[in-house]
Order: structure tokens, then C-alpha cells, then sequence
């Protein structure tokens, strides 16, 4: 299992916090340092919608104006924002098996899926 993140991120440490405390193991992917490939970034989008892979809610996103937010309206221009400013993708997301299978952290939704 991958999770894929950023550390000082408090949506990644209560997933890494979660997944401890359940004893699951993990690897985790620091997307500042290890940098992300537009592949993978398709492979989520195909999973969630490119909508919920681009973190909206964060910093990065509301530094933007207006007129740069609406002209990522599609799939390709959000990859490309996203390769150039990985803050700007919505975290963690976990990998088993190399598929994606969970985005952000939901106590719930992580109990479903890996309890």
C-alpha cells in the first residue's frame, strides 16, 4: 500500500495516524520531494474525476485569481497545474495493489475499505 502525500499535511497525518494505530503497512510517497508523473495523476483521475483530484480547498488553489482558477476546466490543464504545484493536489491519496482506492482521509470510509 502507497500513500502519497505531503507530511506537514493534517488530512495525511490522520491517514498515516489511522493506518498505524490499525496496524496496516505502508509506504509513503512525499509528492514535494518525489515529484508526481502526469501518468499516475491521469490513473487518479480516471478513478475520482480530475474535480476531486484538484484540491480546490487549499492555499494553492485560492492564491490563484479568478480568471487562472476558470481556465483550468479541463483534465489536461488541471495535470498540468498540478505537476507544477503538487500542493494543488487533494491528499492522501492510497494506492493498494498500485490502483487508488481511497482520496482524503474518512475514518469511515478507511475502516470500509481496509478494515
Amino acid at each position: 500500500m502507497t500513500v502519497y502525500g505531503i507530511p506537514n499535511c493534517n488530512t495525511v497525518k490522520k491517514s498515516i495516524d489511522w493506518l498505524k494505530a490499525n496496524q496496516i503497512d505502508y509506504e509513503f510517497h512525499d509528492f514535494k520531494k518525489k515529484g508526481i508523473t502526469a501518468q499516475k495523476l491521469n490513473e487518479w483521475c480516471k478513478v475520482f474525476g480530475w474535480e476531486t483530484v484538484l484540491n480546490r480547498k487549499g492555499l494553492t488553489w485560492k492564491k490563484l485569481s479568478k480568471e487562472e482558477q476558470s481556465a483550468i476546466d479541463n483534465q489536461e490543464k488541471a495535470i498540468a497545474y498540478m505537476i507544477e504545484n503538487t500542493s494543488a493536489i487533494k491528499r492522501p491519496i492510497v494506492e493498494k495493489n498500485g490502483q487508488a482506492i481511497l482520496i482524503s482521509f474518512d475514518e469511515n470510509r478507511y475502516a470500509e475499505t481496509l478494515g
